[in-house]
């Protein structure tokens, strides 16, 4: 399932604690394709706390705490690390990541936890959801088979890589335009993952993220750049994004395309899709400012100019992802929707 469609069932499970609906949540998905992130995105809209809970890293004792005398009888003293209403508040979101690395003793230690939100004498507030993540035995990680009873307890999702969903968060988060544009003429790269080879490094939106910080530290340094890129995203990766950026010396001047000046299309696509990547960034920037409207109208009518209109096509659709609505209030939109309609309703 694609991550925005995830990030509406996450937020709606989260949503659900309230009425008693809810119901615990295991993410699957190779290494690298945001699982954690999306839970923590989840927490962060609705402004909830996040506590994150390795298993792989625990004993049995661990979750269920360490037993004391109380006069005649032992009880049990539960785990700081656990939700409670009084020192985290009455609603968040308690991940168990990494479950899937956990030793069967540990998962079994988790099920009453899971599935009936309490663990001998500790309950689980009852505005907190259960989420939890890990990788699939065939993902070349650390792994162990899910118990029957433990797997019965969640409701199961597969996360897949979307190139669309992952430019709407790359746009979100600042993330180098560069990158963003070299993913759209090369959308196999976002995640290329051969368990069978077991790389160490290699393309994931993960890595990409590494990218674009290489980016910044190593941008003005030719000589360190192609191997700190390599570093992150593999050597073949690595090396097409160097000679990609090397190549945008050919772009054309921005200034001039969000002022309104008459600038050519260039020819070559790469470059095509740097600068689509780049005006969309331009038009994120501009937003609430005085100029926004002006400066957006100017992109709409530089993406009527491409040769191919899906590239313009997908210009405009990365835009709307990232300023949304408003820019329908753009005069210009109009115009533009117009001029390719027939691509958006038959091609």
């Amino acid at each position: 399932m694609r991550p925005a469609q995830l990030l509406t069932i996450l937020d709606r499970e989260f949503a659900s604690t309230r009425d008693g609906h809810h119901t615990p949540v295991m993410l699957w998905g190779p290494p690298g394709v945001g699982k954690s992130d999306m839970i923590r995105q989840t927490g962060e809209r609705h402004g909830a706390p996040v506590i994150d809970v390795r298993l792989s890293q625990m004993e049995p004792s661990d979750l269920r705490g360490i037993p004391f005398r109380n006069g005649e009888y032992v009880e049990w003293a539960a785990p700081a690390i656990l939700p409670n209403a009084q020192r985290h508040g009455p609603s968040g979101i308690l991940f168990l990541d990494e479950i899937t690395s956990a030793p069967p003793s540990v998962s079994a230690a988790a099920y009453q936890l899971i599935l009936d939100r309490r663990l001998g004498e500790y309950e689980v507030p009852d505005g907190w959801a259960i989420f939890a993540a890990g990788n699939r035995q065939g993902d070349r990680g650390v792994t162990y088979t899910m118990p029957a009873p433990l797997a019965n307890r969640f409701s199961h999702f597969d996360v897949d890589t979307h190139l669309d969903d992952w430019v709407a968060w790359a746009y979100q988060h600042g993330i180098d335009e560069r990158v963003i544009a070299f993913l759209r003429f090369r959308p196999e790269l976002l995640f290329d993952f051969d368990p069978a080879h077991n790389p160490v490094a290699f393309p994931s939106p993960r890595s990409w993220e590494f990218a674009h910080r290489s980016l910044q530290k190593f941008g003005d340094h030719a000589g360190l750049l192609q191997g700190a890129l390599q570093a992150c995203v593999g050597p073949a990766a690595g090396i097409e994004l160097t000679a990609f950026c090397n190549s945008l010396d050919k772009m054309p001047d921005l200034d001039d395309i969000v002022t309104g000046k008459p600038v050519p299309v260039p020819e070559e696509i790469d470059l095509q899709y740097a600068v689509a990547a780049a005006l969309v960034g331009r038009a994120i920037r501009a937003q609430g400012g005085a100029q926004a409207v002006e400066t957006t109208g100017h992109i709409l009518n530089y993406a009527r100019g491409f040769p191919q209109r899906e590239m313009g096509v997908m210009l405009v659709s990365d835009l709307h992802r990232a300023i949304g609505e408003s820019l329908f209030q753009v005069p210009e939109f109009a115009t533009w929707a117009n001029a390719v309609a027939d691509v958006m309703l038959y091609e």
